[in-house]
């Protein structure tokens, strides 16, 4: 009965459950005044992210497809700040572009969402000095909010069937993390602290982990979610840039291609049925049930 009930067409599609997810998320931190982000602000990412989409459809010749464009959206507005209106629109505007201008093997190459943030970071660091920055101290480290996050998110990744990625990612960056307070004798509570970010989480769960763009063979998401994980340790405790995982991501869309060229698993689509990860078919594989004893015919 429930496996009919999510091959309806309306549930097969993992996107609904991460606007649901998303959509909830940031109406609790509206309403409560826990994110400093007014209804204007959300309704320009929203209006600018559809115009790109409908705009970059239409140049196309492809269909206009608005879920992709709402979840940008939603994840700029729990995710990026900024004072005015317009850097937040430039960033809905670059995130969404992007998927229209940075193509290969038929797959946009960024996130969209991500590469709206990490444009306008540099960007306010250049052209436009403090224009925007990210909401990582808006999350606090409830312990409530990372878990409710990380059970979300493991729902709708298995649904997309990306579960290996956030659980690869969060992995190493908790065991390098670790390793290095132990290696400094600093206190387990620091870096246990860390992890209970609900930015990372929100980036592990629902960025990171996006279908489009991350590989399509499993060997290859390991290797893709392992080394960016490598990469914003690196960058975060080495070279001190405090949005070191949304960089590391950038950088990894980037070689991403290069992975992808040796993975022949064929390219994910919206909808496609879920099938477990290979590390855990085996645990949720059915045992056969043993054959009954009957006596030899005489």
């Amino acid at each position: 009965m429930a496996k009919a009930i999510f091959n309806h067409p309306l549930l097969r599609d993992p996107r609904h459950y991460q606007l649901a997810t998303l959509g909830s998320l940031l109406a609790f931190g509206v309403t409560t005044r826990a994110f400093e982000i007014s209804p204007l602000q959300i309704a320009a990412i929203f209006a600018t992210s559809l115009f790109v989409q409908f705009l970059g459809s239409f140049m196309t010749a492809v269909r206009f497809e608005p879920r992709s464009a709402m979840i940008t959206s939603l994840s700029l507005s729990l995710l990026l700040r900024a004072d005015a209106l317009a850097p937040l629109m430039i960033a809905a505007a670059i995130g969404v572009g992007s998927k229209f201008m940075f193509r290969l093997y038929g797959k946009h190459v960024f996130n969209p969402a991500n590469a709206g943030i990490v444009a306008l970071l540099l960007m306010s660091q250049t052209v436009m000095p403090g224009a925007a920055w990210t909401a990582s101290g808006q999350w606090g480290s409830a312990i409530w909010l990372a878990a409710t996050l990380a059970g979300a998110g493991l729902f709708v990744t298995y649904r997309a069937a990306r579960i290996d990625v956030p659980v690869i990612f969060l992995g190493t960056f908790a065991a390098l993390i670790i390793a290095r307070a132990l290696w400094l004798g600093d206190p387990l509570a620091i870096p246990l602290l860390r992890l209970q970010n609900g930015a990372l989480i929100l980036f592990a769960f629902f960025m990171i982990s996006d279908p489009k763009t991350t590989p399509d063979g499993a060997l290859a998401r390991g290797i893709f979610a392992g080394a960016a994980a490598l990469t914003a340790y690196a960058l975060t405790y080495h070279f001190f840039i405090s949005d070191g995982i949304f960089y590391a991501l950038a950088a990894l869309c980037l070689i991403r291609p290069v992975i992808e060229a040796f993975d022949p698993a064929p390219h994910y689509r919206w909808g496609d049925p879920v099938s477990p990860p290979h590390f855990l078919s085996r645990l949720l594989r059915p045992r056969p049930h043993p054959k009954p004893h009957t006596l030899p015919a005489e």
